[in-house]
């Protein structure tokens, strides 16, 4: 059992190791391949083929947080019920209670920003 492990972490060291080396290596040939032209308005941002005037960093609207919280919220809960799909059968009611309450606490939180109206066209 002990030398079929060490067996298989060295292929996937190696796999590992072969796939940096082939990506070094199509990096070094790019670079030596293509040349890199020095032009003064390359580093200039620029927006459908004009200067732009507002810098680059700019703040967004606080209304686009809101978007962002909700997004991360079921992205999260994506997150936690692929790794609680695989151990359900194991785990039977105890688990369905846990992602219950997971889910209930996700919804409340959606219901609060829907009054929030979170969720309104502007």
């Amino acid at each position: 059992m002990e030398n079929s492990a060490l067996a298989q972490y060295a292929i996937l060291l190696g796999l590992t190791l072969g796939t940096v080396g082939f990506v070094f290596s199509l990096y070094g040939l790019a670079r030596t391949i293509g040349r890199a032209r020095l032009e003064p308005g390359k580093d200039v941002p620029a927006t459908a083929g004009t200067l732009a005037r507002d810098p680059v960093w700019v703040r967004y609207h606080a209304r686009y947080y809101g978007y962002a919280l909700l997004f991360l919220s079921f992205d999260m809960e994506m997150a936690f019920m692929y790794p609680w799909s695989v151990v359900y059968r194991q785990e039977g009611l105890v688990a369905l209670l846990d992602m219950g309450v997971f889910l209930a606490i996700l919804f409340l939180g959606l219901l609060y920003g829907w009054s929030q109206g979170a969720l309104r066209r502007q």
